[in-house]
Parts: structure tokens; sequence; C-alpha cells
């Protein structure tokens, strides 16, 4: 085989493939741009206005970083599905492998997948705010810091006490 024969193939597998791999690359990062702008307006939307300035920005990022994450992963998931062809390789057993491996992986992190979960309902539904007092899974005090994973509350007595958001099942507001 020689160099101009190379050449040849090398150019009709772009001219097939490569074309179709750009247009997927350009078109997820499109997605991926305008996404931010659309998940904000709709989040802003959903929001409460009976909460501060400075509460409501807060709990406008938390959620966007969230679903942006989220859709981010999905987005380029999909699009690295759709290149694989290209190159000649079959999906179906990599989507066989990926999904045993997910099962997996989702039985060992099912704890912090709960919480991750129990912290996105607490955010959305406003169940209790940083700097109010609580009581939550047997300890009482002011709320420091939600996360999407944990609550962290200051006793009385000063101490700092972080709580998975998946123990918070009942709560109590002074």
């Amino acid at each position: 085989m020689n160099i101009q024969n190379l050449i040849e193939n090398l150019t009709s597998w772009f001219l097939v493939h490569g074309v179709r791999i750009v247009f997927i690359l350009i078109v997820a990062n499109l997605i991926n741009r305008f996404s931010r702008n659309i998940i904000k307006k709709t989040i802003e939307k959903q929001i409460q206005d009976n909460i501060s300035e400075q509460e409501k920005g807060m709990r406008i990022e938390t959620l966007i970083a969230v679903f942006e994450g989220t859709l981010k992963f999905i987005i380029w998931t999909v699009a690295l599905l759709m290149i694989l062809p290209e190159f000649g390789l079959e999906i179906a057993p990599i989507l066989a492998s990926v999904g045993v491996m997910g099962l997996a992986v989702g039985m060992a992190a099912k704890d912090i997948i709960s919480d991750f979960i129990s912290g996105l309902f607490i955010i959305l539904e406003n169940q209790y705010c940083i700097g109010e007092e609580i009581k939550v899974a047997g300890i009482e005090g002011k709320v420091k810091e939600i996360t999407l994973r944990k609550t962290i509350i200051e006793s009385s007595d000063g101490s700092i006490h972080s709580i998975p958001n998946s123990k918070v099942t009942v709560i109590s507001k002074k």
C-alpha cells in the first residue's frame, strides 16, 4: 500500500465519517452551551418569591449546578454513543457492559444517591433554610449549611453536626 492510497482512504473516510463526527460534536457543544440559560430561566420561574435574594440566589445556583451537570453528562454520553459506530465499533455490547456496571455502581452508591435526592427535595421544597432553628435526626440547633449531600447544624453548645440528607426524615422548626 503506498502513501497515495493511504491518503485517498483517509480522505474518503473523513468525508463520510469525519463530517458526521464533527457535526455530532458541534451539535452536542451547542446544546450544552444553551442548556444553562434554559435551565436557569426554568428554575428561576419555579423558585418562591417569599425568600431573601441571597437565599434565592444560592438555591438557584445549587439547582443549576445539579441539573446542568446531569444534562451535560447525558448530552456527552449520547454524543459518544453516536460517534462510536463511525469508528466501526458496535455499541450494543458496550451498552450491555455499561448497564451491568451502572447497576453495580448504583448498588454500591445507593446511600450517596439517596443523600443527593433527599438534598434536592430539601432545597426544592424549602423545608428549612440557613439560619433557621430546627430539630432533625435527634439534633437541635441552627442550620449552618445545606448541600445536596448533607445538612450542617450547630447545636447550642457550639458542636457542629453533619447529617446526611437521607437521614433527614422528620424536621421540627422553632
